[in-house]
């Protein structure tokens, strides 16, 4: 069965919105080779609407960046319910229907890893619906000081297993947690 990831750029106060904003010059040759690992072991990608609007626009005119290469070709799922079936992305389609039951589809197909990327909305409804297998962190050692959050108050207790867990150079410490009933 094919496995479910997600990776998220944090904060230590746990913003996930925007990292441009506070990863400043913590980006390093780990941070990458992590990203180019994770990038080699998926062949499709899942998307929420906000993510796919602005990827969509961003990507296809970057595609000389490293992440463009590897974002635009890729087969995409776009989660959305206003968004039109005629998605300009190339390999774009959006899902209809229940979400998670179109993610475990997914899952039983043939293929590599399947990716959330960015779609913070998106990741949190597949963690709670116990479809997402991994998720990442990587944390920044900056201070946002606003933006969203991936966690909310309101949120279940849900507890989760360390897979693994490293050290950049740089300060930036991933980690990467699992189900805990897997």
């Amino acid at each position: 069965m094919r496995k479910v990831t997600a990776g998220l750029f944090t904060s230590i106060d746990g913003v996930v919105q925007d990292p441009y904003e506070f990863q400043y010059d913590s980006f390093d040759d780990e941070l990458g080779a992590a990203m180019t690992a994770w990038m080699a072991a998926t062949d499709t990608v899942l998307l929420g609407r906000n993510s796919y609007l602005e990827w969509s626009e961003w990507w296809p005119a970057h595609a000389d960046d490293p992440f463009g290469q590897w974002i635009n070709p890729i087969e995409k799922h776009v989660a959305s319910t206003t968004l039109g079936d005629d998605l300009a992305w190339e390999n774009s389609t959006r899902i209809t229907g229940d979400v998670p039951a179109f993610v475990r589809e997914l899952q039983r197909r043939d293929g590599a890893d399947i990716a959330v990327c960015g779609s913070v909305t998106l990741v949190r409804s597949l963690l709670f619906a116990g479809v997402l297998d991994e998720l990442q962190l990587m944390v920044h050692p900056a201070i946002a000081g606003h933006g969203r959050k991936l966690f909310e108050p309101t949120d279940p207790p849900t507890r989760l297993r360390l897979v693994a867990n490293a050290v950049t150079s740089k300060g930036n410490v991933l980690s990467t947690y699992g189900r805990f009933d897997a």
